[in-house]
């Protein structure tokens, strides 16, 4: 089971990281990511996983009757 998650955490973060690349990359990349850019993948990754862990615990609250 717990294999089972690291490997659904795992490709939501790929996933993560190509939508956050799309939206931050502007320009065509070089040999390194310029601090921008990476900023800006960085924190949307960030936002990404609080908004997932956020649902989650709602769900859990509305699950658990603690609404």
């Amino acid at each position: 089971m717990l294999e089972r998650e690291k490997a659904k955490m795992t490709a939501q973060m790929f996933e993560f990281n190509d939508i956050c690349w799309d939206k931050c990359m502007t320009d065509k990349p070089g040999q390194r990511l310029d601090s921008k850019t990476e900023t800006c993948i960085v924190n949307c990754v960030d936002r990404f996983i609080d908004i997932s862990m956020f649902i989650a615990n709602r769900l859990t609250q509305r699950t658990n009757g603690l609404d």
